[in-house]
């Protein structure tokens, strides 16, 4: 059962996010999920203004590992550098001690740019809980299209699912919310919200979802898998 929290700590949380803090911080300094956390901030901030902040997270670790790299490079090419030196001085002593009067002058060192790219996504292995164990309210909601045709994504389209291998992350999805308002405000303006009243249709209509190469319903709180 995830933690529920207070309205100040879900201010918190939301203040503490937009700030900065990454999801795994603010579940250890409010003792609860991820999910949790994921689930307060999308109700909270809507679905559109947290995947811009997940986005704009992951650029900038991007951004803040090249530039770990890129000092861990120079900083190496500048030993190598103080070593030819301290080299060439020797060499430079012994040919004071052998009376030799031509001495070669230091020739310029140039650092070579970072021009590659560096992959920064950190996954990990993530069983899903199997539907037989998840006891699903008695009421959810989905989004769906003009024609009723339910709207199948990629797990990798989910920005709080990407630290799971590639493999999970090409699965085709379903998505259900257990919240409406939160449901309302990720349905686009060719799409529209319908209740699902009896939960159990999920269990029974496995096999068809499997047979279209669905395997997995996103949803707050787990990723079930089918």
């Amino acid at each position: 059962m995830a933690k529920r929290l207070t309205e100040k700590q879900k201010k918190d949380i939301i203040q503490g996010f937009e700030s900065g803090n990454s999801i795994d911080f603010l579940s250890k300094e409010y003792k609860c999920t991820k999910l949790t956390i994921i689930r307060n901030l999308k109700k909270n901030l809507g679905e559109s203004k947290y995947k811009d902040l997940i986005n704009k997270k992951s650029s900038q670790r991007k951004i803040d590992f090249q530039e770990i790299e890129f000092n861990n490079s120079l900083n190496k090419q500048f030993d190598d550098q103080v070593t030819d030196k301290d080299s060439r001085k020797l060499n430079k002593s012994e040919a004071y001690e052998n009376g030799s009067d031509f001495l070669s002058l230091d020739s310029f060192f140039e650092i070579a740019p970072v021009d590659y790219e560096i992959e920064n996504t950190s996954r990990q292995e993530l069983s899903s809980v199997p539907i037989s164990e998840i006891n699903f309210p008695e009421v959810v909601y989905m989004i769906v299209d003009k024609k009723i045709e339910l709207e199948v994504k990629l797990l990798k389209d989910f920005p709080e699912w990407e630290f799971l291998p590639n493999d999970d992350l090409n699965r085709k999805t379903i998505e259900i919310y257990f919240d409406l308002n939160l449901a309302k405000r990720s349905c686009g303006k060719d799409q529209k919200v319908i209740k699902v009243p009896n939960t159990d249709v999920f269990r029974i209509a496995a096999p068809i979802l499997t047979s279209r190469g669905i395997s997995r319903i996103v949803c707050a709180e787990n990723l079930i898998a089918l």
